[in-house]
């Protein structure tokens, strides 16, 4: 290919500068790699970093437009509050106690402190995301200890609580009390139903409790069986105490749920919410969005497409030269890049780092991203990659 006939230098890409010239040809970048001209396509409109980029579905915006009529009672007493905590209690088949929180963070300090006892600790990998993207906020909310357990794939595993559960009725050590999974898992992993009962099982031989971080439960329902009855048994069903139900990075705006089986969390569990910041005063904005979310399961429509338009891409890129993927499970990958082109690609369109060690990224679709999306950011990443 020749050279264009204008040239710019593209600012923030790792490489020097006898490597890489950047210049712009109507609304095509064009990148010099070693002297060889790859000409990219146009980036797509949607990114590939977080499913949190990703804007609110229209029907949640039309919910909380419904519920913007007049006045009514604050902080959960209104009739929208009370429709979502039907709508949950049906989805469970259980009478669970339904607390509606703002933020993923938020809902697990609530959970994990409807949990815990005085003196103990919560079991958890050390990939979980209350260990590694919560800024401590458990630690600094509950002042309690996370022991953290190292894992290749993100899951507990029955043993990891066998080990732990030796400090029990030691005065000197602080006790485990409530074991916290995440499901998918921040690799972009799962647990079948029957792990989840069986660290059940060995959590309740010892006393402890178990939370399930649910930022992606709705992929996770959808990569299992895509039902309700898949759902509970990813839950209650196989034993769960408490579940961080996550509503935002699946197509809602700011809506998270926490859902407490009867009788094991604390009868606290509302003033824990309140002191912990997460009560919402105008409560119905959020439990609107679940009412249409439950209705016709709306949040497991949205999280199949997502898994699907993740699996498209894998199709797309797998057999590309120099990069190393797996198979994604729910809607994220985990790619090594070679360096060079990772850099690129980023500045072309943007996703985020994952272990820079190895030059690992994180790539993850949404409920609104579309095949035209998964084609051309697969378009991108083949030229770089065959540059």
């Amino acid at each position: 290919m020749s050279a264009p006939s204008a040239s710019v230098v593209i600012c923030g890409l790792a490489a020097p500068l006898s490597l890489i010239v950047g210049a712009f040809r109507h609304d095509e970048k064009v990148w010099q790699i070693e002297s060889i001209f790859v000409d990219m396509p146009v980036a797509p409109s949607t990114f590939f970093a977080s499913d949190n980029f990703s804007g609110a579905h229209p029907r949640y915006l039309e919910a909380i437009a419904r519920a913007n009529t007049g006045h009514v009672r604050a902080y959960g007493d209104d009739q929208i509050s009370q429709d979502a905590v039907r709508a949950f209690r049906d989805l469970c088949d259980l009478d669970v106690e339904v607390l509606f929180t703002f933020n993923g963070t938020g809902s697990n300090v609530v959970a994990l402190g409807s949990l815990l006892q005085p003196a103990e600790s919560v079991v958890c990998t050390n990939w979980s995301h209350i260990n590694v993207d919560e800024t401590g906020a458990p630690e600094h909310i509950l002042g309690v200890k996370l022991q953290d357990v190292d894992s290749d794939n993100a899951k507990l595993l029955p043993d990891d609580l066998h080990s732990l559960a030796t400090a029990l009725g030691n005065v000197h050590h602080v006790q485990p009390g409530v074991v916290s999974i995440t499901q998918a898992t921040e690799l972009g992993t799962l647990y079948t139903a029957d792990e989840i009962r069986l660290l059940c099982d060995v959590a309740h031989s010892y006393g402890m409790r178990v939370h399930l971080d649910g930022a992606r439960i709705s992929n996770a329902v959808a990569a299992s069986g895509g039902t309700r009855q898949t759902f509970r048994d990813l839950t209650f069903g196989a034993g769960v105490d408490a579940v961080s139900f996550g509503g935002t990075k699946n197509a809602m705006l700011g809506a998270e749920a926490i859902l407490l089986r009867p009788g094991v969390a604390s009868p606290r569990a509302p003033f824990i919410r309140k002191q912990s910041t997460q009560l919402p005063s105008k409560q119905r904005y959020i439990a609107a969005q679940f009412v249409e979310a439950l209705s016709d399961d709306l949040w497991i429509t949205t999280a199949h497409h997502a898994n699907s338009m993740a699996a498209r891409l894998y199709e797309k890129v797998k057999s590309l030269p120099g990069l190393s993927i797996q198979a994604p499970e729910v809607n994220s990958m985990y790619p090594i890049l070679p360096r060079d082109v990772k850099h690129k690609l980023q500045e072309w369109n943007f996703f985020w780092d994952w272990d820079v060690t190895k030059s690992q990224v994180r790539w993850m679709t949404s409920w609104d991203t579309s095949e035209a999306d998964v084609d051309a950011f697969a378009a991108g990443v083949s030229a770089l990659l065959h540059s």
